[in-house]
């Protein structure tokens, strides 16, 4: 019996014995086992909660130390502007009974004032503001309200439409201003935060991850479709209209109208983008919101700041995104990149030696995967700054050294007094229209001594009233018009804040109609 015990006990210890030498010969020791919560194994939760710019002794999901930093430098913008309606023509039937005494067959117009609401962020203790263009656009007062309900006017310093960003001022000194960060840096998957005013209520934050960088989503593209240069095009008279830049970052956290030119910072509480557009269906929050990184927000803002336009360099391509199916017709030896479509006579990438059928496959050491990335890359620069390119030709690499130019093919910058010069060779653009000069057979036939017909309305300003192709304009701010230069003489002679007032009929009709079209 006791021989028995004996060989049990020797069997058990030869049990744990070989039990302890796997134990050791797997590698288990060398690894953390989670036995419960308490555990003080640095398990992945435990990893979050002390990622950098947390605070050590904050719980998993606490974004409290960010909040309480950045809320008092994001603000509340309150913008008042007035457009212009117009009363409902009266009907001929009435006109029958009372004749003309009712103002001839015009559409009166009258002004009526609206609001708007947004957000903005504190760049500079003297009250320098970042918030989007669309936010303080056609605005008539601003009105800029901090955490702490004090208000104040603002004035607008400039603004560019196509990277909807614009800088306004306020009136005061020591306010709380934010750290700018770095956009370059942010990592898909890394928490973020957004801080703004949705729906008109107080200063809000939501949290959220990115999702992706880089995003193009067309809010901004108010060109016609088809097939067109982008921004990256250069050249004096095949310079097409500039294309927004678009490389937005793409978030989860909750962004919803009012949110529009409010922060989005990382858990350090470093602005890293601003809020400006959401996609949605319905309009309010649906599940992803998208930012303009901080990395554009510096270089736009320090230009309309010192020179009160953006500078704009040029790389002077027709670029083509390339997939495997454009890679393949192409004949391309890679399938990722940006693909040469063809340069531009003197312009920047044919003074360094691209040639058409080239693939852009790094700009700036970065893998280029979109054209929106490479928009964002050079949208960061200005005439006269040097670009590095890597390109691959029939399947060998070489790097490339390109200087980019302005929209003039110089490598100075543009001014904003060069800007207006060519904004009134440019005027009727902002119309959204085609003009063309009434013949003398027509002038003859209408009985006036010319005109200006509307050809083709596309979208702008007149896509806002109810003027129709076709109509011809013979007045402008009281002034007579015989042909498009004399419109666009008028045009550009509007002074902010003023409109302008048509006067024409349509064809086949003796009828005078006036138009107020707000510019």
């Amino acid at each position: 019996m006791k021989s028995n015990w004996k060989l049990l006990a020797l069997m058990a210890l030869l049990s744990s014995v070989i039990t302890l030498a796997a134990y050791n010969l797997l590698g288990f020791n060398k690894r953390d086992v989670i036995f419960n919560e308490s555990s003080a194994a640095p398990t992945i939760l435990g990893r979050l909660a002390s990622m950098p710019g947390n605070n050590p002794n904050a719980t998993p999901g606490d974004f409290s130390t960010a909040a309480e930093t950045v809320t008092p430098t994001v603000v509340h913008i309150r913008t008042t502007m007035t457009r212009t309606v117009r009363q409902q023509q009266v009907p001929d039937i009435f006109r029958e009974f009372f004749g003309d005494d009712l103002g001839g067959n015009q559409r009166q117009p009258r002004r009526q004032q609206g609001q708007a609401s947004g957000s903005g962020v504190i760049i500079s203790k003297d009250g320098y503001i970042i918030t989007n263009n669309h936010v303080v656009q056609d605005a008539d007062e601003v009105e800029v309200i901090m955490t702490d309900k004090r208000s104040f006017k603002a004035k607008v310093i400039g603004t560019d439409p196509l990277t909807d960003l614009a800088v306004i001022k306020v009136d005061a000194t020591n306010l709380p201003s934010i750290i700018l960060g770095d956009s370059d840096a942010l990592k898909l998957g890394e928490w973020v935060l957004a801080v703004g005013y949705p729906l008109d209520l107080e200063s809000t934050v939501t949290a959220g991850i990115v999702s992706a960088k880089s995003r193009r989503i067309g809010i901004l593209d108010q060109q016609e479709s088809g097939q067109r240069l982008n921004q990256n095009q250069q050249g004096s008279d095949k310079q097409s209209k500039d294309t927004p830049v678009e490389a937005f970052i793409q978030t989860d956290a909750a962004i919803n109208p009012g949110n529009s030119g409010g922060a989005l910072v990382n858990l350090r509480g470093e602005l890293v983008g601003i809020n400006s557009a959401i996609a949605s269906a319905t309009g309010y929050y649906s599940g992803y919101g998208f930012a303009v990184p901080v990395s554009l927000v510096k270089k736009v803002s320090a230009d309309l700041l010192k020179y009160g336009t953006v500078q704009r360099g040029y790389i002077g391509i027709l670029p083509l995104e390339l997939n495997s199916t454009l890679a393949k017709e192409k004949g391309a030896k890679v399938g990722r990149g940006i693909y040469v479509e063809n340069v531009v006579e003197k312009g920047a990438a044919e003074a360094a030696g691209l040639k058409k059928g080239d693939v852009i496959v790094k700009m700036e050491g970065q893998t280029l995967d979109s054209d929106a990335q490479m928009r964002e890359i050079i949208g960061r620069r200005r005439p006269g700054d040097v670009v590095n390119v890597t390109i691959n030709r029939s399947g060998t690499e070489s790097d490339f050294k390109v200087e980019l130019r302005n929209r003039n093919g110089g490598r100075d910058a543009i001014k904003k007094a060069d800007v207006a010069t060519v904004s009134v060779n440019t005027s009727l653009n902002s119309l959204g229209a085609t003009f063309e000069d009434l013949s003398a057979q027509d002038a003859k036939q209408l009985g006036v001594s010319g005109g200006v017909r509307v050809k083709k309305i596309v979208d702008g300003k007149l896509a806002e009233t109810d003027i129709e192709e076709g109509f011809i304009i013979v007045k402008a701010n009281g002034k007579n018009v015989k042909t498009t230069k004399d419109l666009q003489t008028i045009m550009s002679a509007v002074k902010e804040g003023e409109g302008l007032m048509l006067i024409g009929m349509y064809p086949n009709s003796s009828r005078m109609y006036y138009y107020a079209v707000p510019v």
